[in-house]
């Protein structure tokens, strides 16, 4: 089986038949200009950044015959599963279900709330739905990774404190065993994602493991028949 041997805090080994790659939030509404993040006033390229690496390892998983999941956050049009915590949370200049240049504000079918051009699922790639920052929350993930035998989740996405980190703590508590890639991760705060991966290696683990992409492309497959045969 492939390990990570340059893993934090120690070395990561998976079997590929029961790993998933699991592509958090790489939607427009986050990384492009006009959309949720920027209307908070962040800085959308310090999440750009990490569309390169991750687009390499995508195809790579790919190649490798890696089941691969999709995750989005956002709402249904008339907003009944935005709790009013979350819509009026902070003072953005638009909030959520708001008009913007990309659609409407993190609503399902609009054009910000998709998956950016250079990231788009195949066909046949599971997309989750998802109304929170966690992906197991009000999903049906739990039953997709079940029906797939995934017991090790590849984590990427973003951000890396908020639908990242929620993510990978659902899925600690649920037993999987949680890889963050950490190039392939990113958050509008340069200290928040230092932090963010700190946190999840620490105390020998305690939420999984941090490396980098290069790292996993080193020992995967390039087909997964080879995988197979060796």
């Amino acid at each position: 089986m492939p390990t990570i041997a340059a893993a934090r805090p120690f070395p990561y080994t998976f079997d590929l038949t029961t790993t998933a790659l699991l592509v958090i939030d790489m939607q427009r509404d986050f990384l492009e200009p006009g959309g949720f993040g920027e209307s908070l006033g962040n800085d959308v390229s310090r999440l750009r950044r990490t569309i390169a690496p991750l687009g390499a390892l995508l195809a790579a998983a790919r190649a490798a015959g890696m089941t691969v999941v999709h995750t989005r956050e956002g709402h249904l049009p008339d907003l009944s599963d935005c709790p009013p915590a979350k819509l009026q949370r902070g003072a953005p200049r638009m909030r959520i279900g708001d008009p913007g240049p990309n659609g409407r504000i993190l609503i399902r079918g609009e054009y910000g709330h998709d998956i950016v051009d250079e990231l788009a699922p195949l066909p046949g790639e599971p997309v989750v739905d998802k109304p929170g920052k966690g992906a197991f929350h009000a999903t049906g993930l739990g039953d997709l990774l079940a029906e797939q035998k995934i017991d090790s989740l590849l984590v990427t996405g973003v951000t890396t404190e908020v639908c990242v980190h929620t993510t990978v703590r659902e899925a600690n508590d649920r037993g999987y065993e949680c890889l963050v890639l950490a190039d392939c991760v990113g958050s509008y705060f340069p200290e928040f994602h230092r932090a963010g991966l700190d946190m999840i290696a620490a105390q020998g683990g305690i939420f999984g493991w941090v490396a980098d992409s290069t790292d996993v492309l080193a020992v995967l497959p390039t087909t997964p028949s080879s995988y197979a045969s060796s």
